[in-house]
């Protein structure tokens, strides 16, 4: 076991996790060089395409160290980007340190920062790493003076690399087996392990990846999942190397694999604690926070015969990616479809996306929107994430939001820009800090639901890519809420109905008729597009009727014949509009999706 090092890499977005992970690989031989290429742990195809990690992988380095010994380093690669925040929580559960990465050319970032407290929270050892020391503009003193003043980190112990031209990977492997101490565990205690990712294989069923703290686990065992009371027998352990090796046994300290011929999707449950059948032991391992989605949004699949494919697709998605969370829904316009809880709208992008690319699935979406509360007369409070169960208004008491605590990070200049965007997204009670000099941390509060849908990309434009920005999520607080209908010719689209604020109806409304005037085709007969709260219309467009030339076959002759064959048309057109159902094509709710309010 003192031959065992378990480290995490963990850093803001591109301050360069998965160059160096690479290197290391590289630097330890495992893989032959001909074989070598970039992002080797970012093994989907979004990933790769993205520049990001998503899923947290694992892999065991082999490494001689200068003393003579051969070490095990087992790498757990981790995702940067705020929605993903819960991979890193349980990736750090496995580890006894990890190596902190920061850009030598733009410093400690947001994400940085909460990157740090979440390891300190774990009690791991930290090495900073101070990356990207080739750049021409890279200002290695100060970003020590960041280490040493904002993350409050000896600057003197970071290592200086340079990840891309491979500078400094020897120093980072020899201070992995100096500074990271060796895990603790005993071998003839009874068998503890924590699973910390899980994903599903068409032919073996799930492979769970977990961390053994306690015992040891062999083809054959007959093991626990403590959370549900599960029995399965043990068919494969072993380690990952870019592929999985197997071996005669995990013991205690090790990170690996395991698989037991589990085959439904829900009975691996992430941060739960496998132990032995025969001996187990008294109580789990501390589990992970519960995943909380935070924006929810409906999925349809384009043909209703398509339903079942949906349901089957998402239980199996569902393995790879236990934050998702989904229910059954309805929708008289759009017909049977999920109701699916997201931790971002990241992370609402990459689930669309892999269900399109990985099973095939043609979807339509719904706007996104966020969980509310209301307290009605009687005193009960309801949670509401789906606009079809708004209360009846009369019975309304009060409504809140819930609200986050952002904190974004910028260069003096761009001070200006980022308040009035926030003053526009109601925010309120900004502090303002100067973390160092020429950099100003501004922490305000926002509502969730001003967030989700185009903040960050705003904020990146208005700053010229130079703020970060990361939340946590706070309470919730009371806000006027209402009910924007859209109606098409009178009749109400539960799919794009929303819940927003009262200052933002009209404005939403406006923008959604808008929208929906490009997308729906002209028809025999006029189509009324209007934005309602209650019975009020606060927006509407209207989309002309075809004129058909009905008079063309008359060549001269009396004007009343034409003007009779006029009138037979209007007559028409009225009946036409009496029994006119209007199909609303699927591009219309995509459109919907990308508007972009304020």
């Amino acid at each position: 076991m003192s031959q065992i090092r378990n480290f995490s890499i963990i850093a803001h977005i591109d301050h360069g996790k998965s160059t160096l992970a690479d290197r290391l690989i590289q630097h330890t031989i495992l893989v032959p060089e001909r074989q070598l290429r970039e992002q080797m742990l970012d093994t989907m195809d979004i990933e790769r395409e993205r520049g990001i990690t998503i899923k947290s992988n694992t892999i065991t380095l082999p490494y001689l160290a200068a003393d003579g010994q051969e070490y095990a380093l087992n790498l757990i690669d981790t995702p940067g980007h705020v929605d993903f925040s819960y991979e890193v929580s349980r990736a750090l559960a496995s580890c006894e340190g990890v190596l902190l990465v920061v850009d030598a050319s733009q410093g400690v970032q947001a994400q940085t920062v909460a990157n740090l407290y979440l390891a300190l929270e774990h009690d791991l050892a930290i090495i900073p790493v101070i990356n990207k020391i080739d750049l021409p503009q890279a200002d290695i003193c100060g970003v020590k003076e960041q280490i040493q003043k904002e993350l409050g980190l000896e600057a003197d112990s970071a290592i200086l690399c340079s990840a891309k031209e491979g500078i400094g990977i020897t120093n980072i492997l020899e201070a992995i087996v100096k500074r990271i101490p060796p895990p603790k565990g005993d071998f003839q205690a009874p068998l503890s392990a924590l699973i910390f990712d899980a994903q599903y294989d068409t032919f073996r069923g799930a492979v769970v990846s977990c961390r053994v703290f306690d015992g040891k686990v062999q083809p054959g065992d007959l093991i626990r999942l403590m959370s549900h009371g599960g029995v399965y027998k043990v068919e494969e352990v072993g380690i990952f190397q870019l592929q999985r090796q197997p071996r005669s046994a995990l013991t205690a300290g090790m990170v690996g694999y395991l698989i037991a011929g589990i085959k439904t999707v829900s009975d691996t449950r992430i941060g739960d604690t496998i132990t032995s059948e025969a001996d187990p032991i008294a109580d789990p391992l501390p589990g992970f926070k519960e995943v909380k989605p935070v924006v929810f949004a409906s999925l349809y699949p384009v043909s209703a015969d398509d339903y079942q494919a949906l349901a089957d697709a998402l239980e199996k998605y569902k393995l790879n990616d236990a934050a998702l969370v989904y229910q059954k829904d309805a929708s008289s316009a759009l017909g049977q479809g999920f109701r699916c809880g997201f931790l971002g709208l990241l992370h609402l992008e990459i689930v669309q996306e892999r269900l399109a690319r990985e099973f095939g699935q043609s979807l339509i979406m719904t706007v996104p929107g966020v969980r509310y509360e209301f307290t009605l007369t009687d005193g009960q409070v309801l949670a509401v994430d789906n606009p079809q169960h708004y209360p009846e208004p009369t019975k309304i008491k009060k409504t809140a939001e819930p609200y986050i605590r952002a904190s974004i990070i910028v260069p003096e200049r761009f001070v200006g820009a980022v308040l009035k965007l926030c003053l526009e997204r109601r925010g309120s009670e900004p502090h303002f800090s100067n973390p160092t000099p020429g950099r100003v941390e501004v922490r305000v509060d926002l509502p969730l639901s001003e967030v989700i849908i185009d903040f960050y990309d705003k904020l990146k434009s208005q700053t010229q890519g130079y703020g970060s920005f990361d939340y946590d999520l706070g309470d919730y607080r009371d806000s006027d809420l209402v009910k924007l209908d859209i109606l098409i010719n009178g009749d109400k689209v539960d799919a794009l109905s929303m819940i927003v604020h009262r200052q933002r109806a009209r404005q939403w409304a406006v923008r959604v008729c808008e929208r929906l005037k490009e997308e729906i085709p002209r028809q025999q007969f006029r189509i009324a597009i209007q934005g309602a709260v209650g019975g009020k219309i606060i927006a509407r467009e209207t989309i002309n009727a075809f004129r058909k030339d009905v008079t063309a076959k008359c060549y001269g002759g009396d004007i009343t014949r034409k003007r009779k064959l006029l009138e037979k048309q209007k007559e028409g057109k009225a009946r036409l509009k009496m029994i006119g159902q209007v199909s609303i094509p699927q591009s219309a709710f995509v459109a919907v999706l990308k508007t972009e309010v304020g």
